[in-house]
This record gives structure tokens, C-alpha cells and sequence, in this order.
């Protein structure tokens, strides 16, 4: 698939994707937590001013009322910061979203580190763990503009809760209108022999320079990009483990639990390899600005480069 280096918004991407889905007929309801403008639901409020409801600043209520909205047979948006979606309103996304399976698609914006200066109460490096440990909830993460209009397409066409991790600022397009997603397949990106480093959401793009950095001092790499965390690609993973045997896993997202988590949790069931974790150490992340914190936290493009260059060299 080509790549590109334009700026978007992911945000503004989910905003457009959702209209154009409702003005191709899909019978959607989009319901947010006074994240109207933030989550860019006004584009859809702008042609179908009554197929979006505010209810305030009541995450809780918002999830009751996806999951009523879903009960009818809509497909039912529930938007807002991924904090709020994944912690404040977990036990209504647990058990009267997830619990009976209802067509609710959890659309989080401000996600990993993009928080950024309000700290760690608008931070989220916690919410693909406590997703992917609910049952019935598909978990996926876009890594740019483009992936994320074609995931949400994709999430549309399933019959079940979804819970999707977009961005907050600017961030580059990596992918041209050829990309393509599948639930629960990795995109392979490119190959190699020397690592295979797989990478899920906005980091993408510090990836893609790392391995750069990587080629030019005469190491192959094998690259995918893993946007869907659960269900996840076993199959890419154990081939390779089988025929590289060292795998590095780079999120913008706690250590624990998220893709590194998953991906060692295949590789124990089923082919043991070496396997190097990069992303927030099990710490509170401190507020400043957002290239600062991926610097200050282990994700420079520098960092991610000596790492995985650290794991090739091991005998």
C-alpha cells in the first residue's frame, strides 16, 4: 500500500466517516458527553441535526443511552475522551454494552499520551487493557486519517460493540486510499529478517522513521501494523516468532496489557520467542506536550531505533 506524508486529524477523519456512512442510509445515532465539537460530531449534526444527542457532561448516561438507542436495532456511536469511555463509564459499557452484545461502536478520542498538558486525568494509556478484557468487545486502533474513515466503515459493517482509539492533534497520514483493514489481520507493511516490530495506533509514524534509521545501518525489518488489538492476528505473530524469533511490540499505551501484552500472551500459548515491550513503564505520565512526553517516556523515533538494534544484537 502506498504511503504519504499529509497531516490529518483523526478526529475530524471519525466525524467525516460517520456522515458519509449516514448519507449512504445507515441508520446511526451518535451520542456524546458535551464532545460535540471535540469528537467533531457537528459535521454530522450540521446535515442530521437529530441524529446526534448531547447528553452533558454525564459519560454514564451516554452509554445507557447508546445501549437504549442500540436495543432498537440502530447503530448506535457512543463519543467522547477514552479516560471517560473506558474507566468512568466501564460498568455500563461492561455490562448493558457489552454483556448482550448490543451495536454500540465506543469511539475514543484523546487516547495514549495525546492528552498530553491536561495531564494524567485526560491521559489514557490503561484503555486497550481494560477493553480487550471484556468479553464480546472487539478492540481496534487506527494509525492515521485514512485508516481511521476506512476502520470506522469497517466497524459499521459489524454486528457488535466496538471500541475504536483515535488521536487528538494533527498527526501524519501515513496511508493513501489503498489501505486496507480486515478484522483481526495485521497489515504487513514491509519484510525482513533481522526483527519483526509490530506497532498499533498513532506511533505508526515514529515506527516507520525508526526503521528508516534501522535500514540505513543495514538491518531488515519486518513491520506490521497491528490496528486490530482483539481479535488479533495469531497467525502473523506465531510466523514471526517461527521465522525470526525476536519481535518488538511499540504502543503509546502501558506495557501491561495492551498489544505488547497480547502479542506475549500468543507467543506463550503457542510459539515462545524473544519478545522487547516498548511503551509507558507501568507509570502516571507527567503534562507537557505531546512529542516531549512520547520522548520522555521511551517512544522518540531515537529510542525505538536503539532498542530494537539493542534486541537484534543479542546472541
Amino acid at each position: 500500500m502506498g504511503r504519504v506524508k499529509k497531516l490529518g486529524n483523526t478526529r475530524i477523519a471519525f466525524g467525516e466517516a460517520i456522515r458519509e456512512l449516514v448519507l449512504e442510509g445507515k441508520d446511526i445515532v451518535a451520542v456524546n458527553a458535551d464532545t460535540e465539537k471535540s469528537m467533531r460530531l457537528d459535521l454530522l449534526k450540521e446535515k442530521f441535526p437529530q441524529r446526534v444527542i448531547n447528553v452533558g457532561i454525564a459519560e454514564q448516561n451516554m452509554m445507557m443511552v447508546a445501549a437504549g438507542i442500540a436495543s432498537t436495532g440502530k447503530i448506535a456511536f457512543a463519543a467522547t475522551y477514552a479516560m471517560l469511555n473506558s474507566m468512568r463509564a466501564l460498568e455500563q459499557v461492561r455490562t448493558f454494552v457489552a454483556y448482550p452484545k448490543l451495536n454500540v461502536k465506543i469511539v475514543s478520542g484523546l487516547s495514549g499520551l495525546t492528552g498530553s498538558i491536561e495531564g494524567v486525568t485526560h491521559q489514557s494509556v490503561e484503555d486497550l487493557a481494560i477493553m480487550r478484557s471484556i468479553p464480546n468487545m472487539m478492540v481496534l486502533a487506527p494509525a492515521d486519517f485514512t485508516s481511521t474513515k476506512v476502520i470506522v466503515r469497517k466497524a459499521t459493517e459489524y454486528t457488535g460493540p466496538v471500541y475504536i482509539r483515535i488521536g487528538r492533534d494533527d498527526t501524519p497520514n501515513i496511508f493513501d486510499d489503498s489501505y486496507s483493514f480486515e478484522i483481526g489481520k495485521a497489515n504487513k507493511l514491509q519484510d525482513g529478517n533481522d526483527v519483526c516490530i509490530i506497532s498499533t495506533g498513532l506511533i505508526l509514524d515514529h515506527v516507520l522513521k525508526a526503521v528508516e534509521i534501522l535500514q540505513n545501518r543495514g538491518y531488515t525489518i519486518r513491520l506490521l501494523e497491528m490496528p486490530s488489538i482483539k481479535p488479533i492476528d495469531k497467525d502473523a505473530i506465531i510466523k514471526a516468532a517461527q521465522e525470526i524469533g525476536k519481535l518488538v511490540s511499540v504502543e503509546e499505551h502501558n506495557v501491561l496489557g495492551g498489544l505488547g501484552g497480547a502479542v506475549a500472551e500468543v507467543l506463550t500459548d503457542s510459539f515462545p520467542a524473544r519478545l522487547t515491550r516498548l511503551g509507558i513503564n507501568d507509570v502516571f505520565a507527567e503534562s507537557a506536550d505531546y512529542n516531549e512526553l512520547l520522548n520522555r517516556y521511551g517512544l522518540s523515533v531515537e529510542n525505538i531505533a536503539k532498542q530494537t538494534e539493542k534486541l537484534i544484537l543479542e546472541q
